[in-house]
């Protein structure tokens, strides 16, 4: 029973971890590309809502991949 509280407290651990990391990386690209992604969201831009969606892939396969 030890052990599954464990996995579970190491599951949320690198959760919580993935998801700031997920947060910081929409961050600093928002900051480097001079392209404002609210208001062409805002504005129903499918392909903005793509490339946000593959950073948050690309970020998650990476996170992944450190953890394992």
């Amino acid at each position: 029973m030890e052990n599954l509280w464990n996995e579970v407290l190491q599951t949320l651990l690198y959760g919580g971890i993935g998801l700031v990391l997920m947060i910081i990386s929409m961050f600093l690209f928002d900051l480097v590309v001079p392209y404002d992604f609210n208001k062409e969201l805002k504005e129903k831009n499918v392909a903005s809502g793509f490339i946000i969606a593959g950073i948050f892939i690309a970020v998650g396969i990476i996170i992944r991949t450190v953890i394992k």
